[in-house]
């Protein structure tokens, strides 16, 4: 799995509105990664000394390594992590509540994140803000969902879910607060179309911010995939083996949090992925967390990431991304839950 993502990470570096020959993607990895580049600035110099024709020829050439390194690359990248990042936490979310329909979103994360996002669009035209702002208010949205659920008389998980109706709900009526006062000419359909999903917006600064926090909470997350194990036979019995059952969620809660909002504050609001992968991971290697959810990084990226690359190549102007996974993901979905034969009871 791990070789046909960096297959069809590198295959997807040539597709786009303009396509690249494969020599050029090639020779651009290398010098991302080579140290020594004194060879290369000497092609550099004898290119100059020659014909207009071929002078033409390297700046086409530039223009080629400018779009895979500072466009291409980061972009591609931020699918890969952020589907990874979706997948497995709606892997976790999953094991953790006993529900194979739950997602990332079922404590208002996406709500708040989406609220913070235009909240910050209204406040600032720096993207970096937006971001920030994204990602506090969708912790902040779990948080509350949590602290209500604290005062719901009932099964624990019932009223954490109660509380993640009330949040996602609240968090969903400032986002339309927030979009009856943005300016219709340029703040509101700036908002709309973030919310529609996409990494048009990726830059590398982007993936600097982004990259070690979701790097750090996917790896978590699969090296708590035991205790998954655990809390997913039941609250009494991961009791009965000693498992500190309320921390150990609540702490699974706090990271998939986290690196959900950082997807949202990335990508905007992007659908399914963290519910659909783990159902078709969980069909293709079983219910075992120590493999399903290591094996929905995996699967969750290729996924993301081959969804992007048909946004930007399939028409002239590009298609969220939220629109295509919920179109390819609603149908799939219904699929798999006939075919699956009651393999998820």
């Amino acid at each position: 799995m791990i070789c046909v993502l960096f297959i069809g990470a590198y295959i997807s570096l040539h597709l786009g509105t303009i396509k690249l020959p494969m020599s050029t993607a090639y020779n651009v990895l290398l010098e991302c990664f080579e140290k020594n580049k004194k060879e290369h600035e000497q092609l550099n110099v004898i290119e100059e000394n020659k014909s207009d024709v071929k002078i033409q020829n390297n700046n086409v050439s530039d223009i080629h390594k400018a779009i895979i390194k500072k466009i291409r690359f980061p972009r591609i990248l931020a699918a890969i992590l952020c589907g990874a990042a979706l997948a497995v936490s709606g892997a976790a979310y999953q094991s953790m509540f006993v529900n194979p329909l739950v997602s990332p979103s079922l404590l208002g994360v996406l709500a708040g994140a989406a609220f913070g996002a235009s909240l910050g669009m209204i406040i600032s035209q720096n993207y970096f803000i937006t971001q920030v702002f994204a990602v506090i208010f969708g912790i902040v949205a779990v948080l509350f969902s949590l602290f209500l659920s604290k005062y719901f008389p009932g099964n624990r998980l019932i009223m954490m879910i109660m509380g993640g109706v009330i949040s996602s709900t609240l968090f969903t009526s400032l986002l339309s607060i927030v979009k009856y006062i943005a300016d219709a000419k340029n703040q509101l359909p700036a908002i709309v179309y973030w919310l529609m999903g996409g990494f048009s917006s990726v830059t590398q600064d982007t993936i600097n911010f982004c990259t070690p926090v979701l790097v750090l909470c996917i790896l978590v997350i699969i090296l708590s995939s035991s205790y998954l194990n655990v809390l997913s036979i039941g609250d009494e019995e991961a009791l009965s083996l000693g498992i500190n059952v309320q921390y150990v969620r609540t702490t699974l809660i706090i990271i998939t949090t986290l690196c959900s909002s950082v997807t949202v504050a990335v990508g905007g609001m992007i659908g399914w992925v963290g519910m659909m992968i783990p159902h078709i991971a969980r069909m293709i290697v079983g219910h075992d967390n120590r493999q399903m959810v290591l094996f929905s990084g995996l699967l969750g990226a290729l996924y993301l990431m081959i969804i992007d690359t048909i946004c930007r190549t399939l028409l002239a102007t590009e298609i969220p991304i939220g629109i295509v996974t919920s179109i390819i993901g609603v149908p799939f979905f219904i699929f798999t839950v006939i075919k699956s034969n009651n393999r998820w009871n």
